[in-house]
């Protein structure tokens, strides 16, 4: 089994510690061949990626491939956005899809809704269906819904740590997923998607990245949480994207 690349990773855009030089460095020294930068979207509060800066990274990144694709390694522009809205409407605009080559979503607390009412479901509500179980089902419902509207309007290659943040209907996300030719993340920085979760979206045909989500340079391609979750539930190697064997 080998990593092919790791497509999840923060650096100083957003809210990680390293520069993009930093993350492939450590891809290249680490034999991968891809390495994405994917910043936490514009909507997210405090440390998001400026939107300004999309242009910039792309023209970064560009420059970085003539030096590091000659050595076997190339470096994808991303972005990891956020939900704004249970429409499906994410921080990520068709003028930024022009800078990218691959988009995540996740859910995040710390992005900025659309309005109250999706304030209020976002933040709220998900919050009080931690404290009282009878919320979950409506709140498993209302979430897992929005990503496949956000699915249905955006060109969405990942949704990352599905179920780490707020409650998500695995199975219908993941079925929807395959629909779209969406991948479902292993995250290996988070617990999600769990052993118990990954077996369900197994069953239902759709594809996995195992994802690194560092936010320092020397966690890119650090794997082996998420590896070890898919050794467990004995996902075909044809099923994970990014690891070949």
């Amino acid at each position: 089994m080998k990593i092919y690349g790791d497509y999840h990773t923060h650096t100083i855009y957003s809210h990680g510690k390293g520069t993009i030089r930093d993350n492939a460095e450590e891809a290249y020294i680490k034999g991968l061949k891809e390495i994405a930068i994917c910043d936490h979207g514009p909507g997210h509060v405090g440390y998001g990626v400026k939107r300004k800066n999309l242009k910039v990274m792309r023209e970064e990144i560009d420059e970085l491939n003539k030096e590091f694709e000659p050595k076997g390694l190339k470096i994808l522009l991303g972005v990891e956005a956020n939900l704004l809205g249970y429409d499906g409407t994410i921080d990520v605009t068709e003028e930024d899809l022009k800078y990218l080559d691959i988009l995540l979503l996740g859910y995040h607390f710390g992005a900025m809704p659309r309005n109250p009412i999706d304030f209020y479901k976002l933040y709220i509500f998900n919050g009080l269906s931690k404290m009282f179980s009878g919320l979950k089902s409506k709140a498993m419902k209302m979430n897992t819904e929005a990503l496949i509207k956000a699915m249905d309007r955006y060109p969405i290659d990942i949704i990352t740590h599905p179920g780490s943040k707020v409650y998500v209907d695995i199975e219908r996300l993941a079925r929807a997923a395959r629909e779209k030719g969406t991948a479902l993340e292993i995250n290996s920085s988070h617990s999600h998607l769990t052993v118990d979760e990954i077996e369900i979206a197994l069953r239902e045909g759709v594809n996995f990245y195992i994802s690194s989500d560092a936010h320092r340079p020397e966690d890119v391609g650090n794997l082996e949480k998420g590896i070890k979750r898919a050794k467990q539930v004995k996902v075909p190697l044809e099923r994970i994207i990014n690891i070949k064997d």
